[in-house]
């Protein structure tokens, strides 16, 4: 598949079978994200996978979607202010955008190994920190449930809802 077929398939996964993810596909998918460039290579990201039920519990409680409690993996993505690179002339903290393209990564490495995934972005951040006791450093950024897909993407959302080319490019407009 080339890397365009493999974007194509990737998809935001709404409902997801109960059977586990295998450990090896969990370490795939967290190798990817490990390996994913950042700004002045500071690496800015944490990784928590939680598959146990009960914690499972505990975590649907930031994110109030019926289909979130259908995965039987949940990983939150953490970005690390105190390691992100921060850009001198204004103050501009990079974690974010170094966080986006480490789970980038990540969900089309779960989709390559036949696996679903859905960026979350609006949950309740003070309840996931807490849930988590996390330090005052790490802010949870992306909530990524994984698993395998009962549905199937569509492949014609990406002529039908995708912006034109023609839309989107300038090309030396200066």
């Amino acid at each position: 598949m080339t890397f365009i077929e493999l974007a194509k398939q990737r998809y935001s996964c709404r409902k997801y079978d109960s059977r586990p993810v295998e450990q090896d596909k969990l370490e795939g998918i967290l190798e990817a994200g490990r390996i994913a460039p950042s700004a002045a290579n500071r690496q800015p990201w944490h990784f928590i996978v939680i598959r146990e039920k009960e914690n499972l519990r505990r975590i649907h409680e930031i994110y109030h979607r019926e289909w979130f409690r259908t995965a039987p993996c949940v990983m939150v993505i953490c970005g690390d202010h105190d390691q992100s690179w921060i850009r001198k002339q204004d103050g501009k903290d990079h974690c974010d955008i170094d966080i986006a393209i480490a789970v980038d990564h990540m969900t089309l490495q779960a989709t390559e190994l036949g696996l679903a995934t859905c960026w979350i972005c609006h949950f309740d951040k003070a309840k996931t920190t807490a849930i988590l006791n996390l330090p005052p450093y790490l802010e949870p950024i992306v909530i990524l449930p994984v698993g395998y897909p009962l549905d199937q993407p569509d492949p014609s959302r990406h002529n039908e809802k995708r912006k034109s080319i023609r839309d989107i490019v300038s090309f030396e407009t200066l």
